[in-house]
């Protein structure tokens, strides 16, 4: 039954920056295909999260890293395999953004954005690919974004550090698909999350945004659940180095 290759019964995940917003979605819809889910979240993970993956039944744990400095990656990944036995799939989804005029960007902002979105994330893949090579299977998700392709207002440092998560994505997936290792990113469009608020707020932002999206509405954090399952999943098997958009028809336009 085709249903059963996106299954992910028996399998263990990780999913950074999964306290809230797309990455607690995503975490939920791994354990509902039947992943052991690790969370993460800079400072805790929220009650309500571990409760909605808790009433799944699968494994679980919780766990904390400040990932705006990249050496923390590496006890992050010890932890979960220590949680859960090992790591199959990891969801790289932590990541901020600083907005700011480029000419007036911060050089710390610039440094805290790009630890955080690229090195941390990065560090990540390594730790968790060795294993995983090892074996010979495994599933890599970063999470790029829209501006992997475009330049954005105001967020010079986001979009440096996504473009770079987009080559990243492919350059991984050079070296390690024929070992059994798939690395693929989702780009999500304009989410309706804590990261977009100051656009959303923006009613004249907001409005063009809106007008450009032929769904007609900001995305959910629901709406890219889907396409990380699948990546996830034996689904996907053939699939490596692909940048899969979540857009509601962005890129499109």
């Amino acid at each position: 039954m085709i249903l059963d290759s996106f299954r992910l019964t028996g399998m263990n995940a990780l999913v950074t920056g999964s306290s809230r917003g797309m990455g607690a979605s995503i975490a939920v819809a791994l354990a509902e295909a039947g992943a052991n889910v690790a969370l993460h979240g800079s400072k805790s993970v929220p009650l309500d999260v571990i409760d909605r993956v808790r009433a799944t039944g699968v494994r679980h744990a919780a766990l904390a890293a400040d990932l705006t400095n990249p050496e923390n990656a590496v006890g992050l990944i010890e932890e979960a395999i220590e949680a859960l036995g090992s790591i199959d799939i990891l969801v790289n989804n932590a990541g901020i953004t600083r907005r700011a005029p480029a000419i007036d960007f911060p050089v710390a902002a610039w440094n805290e954005v790009l630890d955080t979105n690229l090195t941390s994330l990065f560090r990540l893949c390594q730790q968790a690919a060795r294993p995983m090579l090892e074996r010979g299977s495994g599933k890599i998700i970063n999470m790029a974004s829209l501006l992997s392709f475009q330049g954005g207002i105001t967020v010079p440092a986001y979009a440096a550090a996504k473009g770079a998560v987009a080559q990243l994505t492919k350059a991984l997936a050079n070296e390690w698909s024929a070992r059994g290792l798939q690395v693929n990113a989702i780009a999500p469009g304009y989410m309706a999350t804590e990261l977009t608020q100051a656009l959303q707020d923006d009613s004249t932002r907001s409005r063009q945004i809106l007008e450009r999206i032929p769904a007609g509405r900001w995305g959910s954090p629901q709406d890219v659940a889907g396409a990380a399952v699948f990546l996830a999943s034996p689904a996907s098997d053939y699939i490596n180095g692909h940048i899969l958009v979540v857009d509601g028809g962005w890129m499109a336009r």
